[in-house]
């Protein structure tokens, strides 16, 4: 584990003032507009550091650019995630990691590993969309 600098505390109160995943550059920003000196080079050490330890989750968009979470949970979790508005919740799923681990060990695999985020629309997000039908 990293010592707890000033920096890393900032951006770990920033990530954790989001409701969903966000960019480096987007926490940046944040942090620049209520003043802080923070440099980009550091929120992404910052991040990676907060990943590592398990502080944050971390995921990619559809473009590529990594995407980072405030983790509520120290323990091996997945996400639903809305691809409209981005919010996420933490879930277990015992099912995926049966299956995960059965079909490492019938392939002579051990020690598995694996990320699974669902995403999909929220309830608030598909209710909006039907209105706009409508």
């Amino acid at each position: 584990m990293k010592r707890n600098t000033w920096q890393r505390a900032a951006v770990r109160s920033a990530l954790e003032g989001r409701a969903g995943f966000v960019s480096a550059q987007e926490l940046h920003a944040g942090l620049r507009s209520t003043g802080s000196p923070i440099g980009l080079a550091t929120v992404y050490r910052a991040l990676a550091d907060l990943t590592v330890d398990g502080d944050a989750d971390s995921l990619q968009s559809a473009d590529g650019e990594s995407l980072y979470r405030a983790c509520s949970t120290g323990k091996h979790h997945h996400h639903l995630i809305c691809r409209s508005c981005g919010r996420t919740v933490e879930i277990q799923a015992d099912a995926i990691e049966q299956w995960a681990a059965a079909t490492a060990a019938s392939h002579g695999f051990r020690d598995p590993a694996h990320v699974v985020d669902v995403f999909g629309t929220c309830e608030a997000c598909a209710a909006a969309a039907d209105r706009r039908v409508l």
